[in-house]
């Protein structure tokens, strides 16, 4: 290899050269000099990408015209230009420069060329590298930038739910901000949406912006990423987290066996955080769990980008679960789709903190404690896809910071302690799912209360029985919602309830998957739905056609129907 074929290996390849030699000449002094500038291109190229990072947000502010920012910044900004040039230049050099014709703007040219040239790269990656590092320095506040460097976490070009995104920040930050913090990381690029672009306005996948794992883009974040998370080499890869810059060690688990305890080296009863990111079978020592005294966040099940709905994940022992009353500080906790989790014991009831207890498709689970009201803090609870859960706890209508609560069943009397007529005191709930089972007693009038909820936004109503009895429950309907899916309808026509009205004005996406619909004419002439968004899968006994949907929906701008009677297929979006 020639040494001008890569210059962050010349010296190395000198070095390993002049070892093979050093029998038939004495080149120490030679070799001494190599040794003091082994890193010397690589602090070079570093100092290129912080001046060139510099420059690069100047011309950001120019572009957008935010001078008031750039007044602002101008004199942090003019020392870190100086800084860059005088680990670059010597000082002869610098001031050459500085009599030189050359402007500002032929300087910022010359570094792009730079880079063109050294990472081969096309005029539109350059201009998009630019704006990705505009658009994070123009997040300010670091707590913003923890929540995009928290995704970081994630493989590169993972596709990621919008709700297991919120799910994943509300096990690193406190407060509500999250949900406007995900609106602003998605309209400034930093993460994008994942799919065919068809549905306007809707897409429930993303990725983070793959320029945040390009090369420069890292060198970029490095000192972030530094006040974040440190790597060590102790352990399953442990790093150190960081809440807003205060450092909190984070123990992430990738190998597909995993056993913990205190024989196997894992002493450390520091953690903030344990991840489960690629384990499939976990094992943990007894005691070992009781002494992470300052647990905050444990996700052990499903719900990472790394794992897909199939992916098997088996606990030799709950008993690890029963140790958690000693976790006076968790707010997080996921066994997300963990097959051998079957009961969750009263010890959870001592968690005052806990936000997030995320259950969903623990298959086998049986079991839940008798009364959860003095979980308080709770803030997200999934129960769905628990097959086996038939018994609801009480006291769910005394969590009143609930925000999601999702998998609620209704059966019989004495496995419903609490009623949807009691949900009028949860002012923050904002996505509620029902499944109405087998056995399932509706009380009279319980599902008008709903129109209570006023911030409920997403709501899903599935029924697990198709007696034509239970498609004649009243439903109100909140004013505030605006999507709702309906899963296995048992009726054959369009309910009173679901009829368009002046409530239902706010309602832009409806999903109707399963059950009995013939038809979706609701009989009242010039009376349409405001829906702008509208899918209808596997209903054998509907039939439509497309003119008839676009008469009922005037407003729609994009359908998707599947397996109905006599189509099996077609997508529609407004052109």
């Amino acid at each position: 290899m020639s040494i001008r074929t890569s210059r962050m290996k010349a010296v190395p390849t000198l070095l390993k050269r002049l070892v093979r030699v050093e029998k038939e000449a004495n080149l120490n002094d030679l070799k001494s000099e190599l040794i003091k500038i082994k890193d010397l291109f690589s602090m070079v190229r570093k100092n290129e990408d912080e001046l060139l990072d510099t420059l690069t947000v100047v011309d950001g502010y120019l572009r957008n015209k935010n001078i008031d920012k750039l007044m602002e910044e101008k004199k942090d900004i003019c020392q870190k230009i100086r800084n860059s040039t005088q680990t670059l230049l010597p000082a002869d050099d610098i001031e050459a420069v500085g009599s030189s014709t050359e402007t500002f703007e032929d300087l910022k040219i010359n570094q792009r060329e730079d880079v063109i040239n050294n990472a081969v790269l096309s005029s539109s990656q350059l201009e998009d590298m630019k704006m990705f590092r505009v658009s994070y320095f123009n997040l300010g506040d670091f707590s913003k930038k923890c929540c995009f460097l928290s995704l970081l976490y994630f493989p590169e070009n993972a596709i990621i739910k919008k709700d297991d995104i919120m799910l994943w920040w509300c096990g690193f930050f406190y407060d509500r901000r999250i949900k406007h913090l995900f609106n602003e990381l998605r309209n400034c690029n930093l993460i994008v949406p994942h799919g065919n672009g068809k549905c306007p306005g809707e897409s429930s996948k993303f990725k983070i912006n793959p320029l945040a794992h390009h090369k420069s883009m890292r060198q970029m974040l490095q000192d972030d990423e530094k006040r974040f998370a440190e790597t060590n080499s102790i352990g399953l890869i442990p790093s150190s987290r960081h809440h807003f810059g205060l450092e909190k060690p984070c123990l992430v688990l990738d190998q597909k066996n995993v056993e913990l305890s205190d024989e196997l080296g894992f002493k450390s009863n520091h953690w903030y955080a344990i991840l489960n990111v690629g384990a499939s079978y976990l094992n943990f020592g007894p005691q070992w769990m009781a002494k992470m005294k300052n647990l905050s966040m444990l996700h052990l099940g499903r719900g990472l980008p790394a794992h897909s709905s199939k992916h098997h994940i088996e606990v030799k022992s709950g008993e690890f679960l029963k140790e958690l009353r000693h976790l006076k500080y968790l707010r997080y906790l996921s066994l997300r789709g963990i097959s051998t989790i079957f009961e969750v014991p009263p010890s959870i009831l001592r968690l005052q903190y806990l936000q997030v207890l995320d259950l969903k498709a623990c298959h086998n689970l049986e079991t839940l404690p008798n009364d959860i009201s003095s979980l308080r803090s709770l803030r997200q609870l999934d129960l769905s896809q628990c097959y086996l859960l038939h018994r609801m706890p009480k006291g769910i209508e005394k969590l009143t910071s609930l925000e999601v609560l999702k998998g609620y069943v209704i059966s019989n009397s004495s496995n419903t302690p609490c009623r949807i007529s009691e949900f009028a005191n949860l002012n923050y709930l904002q996505r509620l799912s029902i499944h109405i089972g087998r056995k399932a007693v509706i009380q009279e009038g319980e599902f008008e209360s709903l129109h209570k909820l006023s911030n409920l936004k997403y709501l899903k109503i599935s029924w697990g029985v198709f007696d034509r009895r239970y498609s004649e429950i009243q439903i109100n309907l909140p004013s505030s919602l605006k999507k709702l899916h309906l899963e296995g309808f048992p009726g054959q026509e369009i309910p009173e309830w679901l009829k368009p009205s002046e409530l239902l004005q706010g309602l832009k996406v409806l999903n109707i998957t399963g059950g009995k619909l013939k038809s979706m004419n609701h009989g009242e002439p010039n009376n349409y739905w405001c829906v702008e968004i509208l899918r209808l899968k596997y209903l054998k006994d509907l039939e439509i056609d497309l003119s008839n949907l676009r008469e009922l929906f005037p407003s729609l701008k994009y359908a998707e129907v599947k397996q109905i009677l006599n189509h099996s297929y077609f997508e529609w979006s407004i052109d």
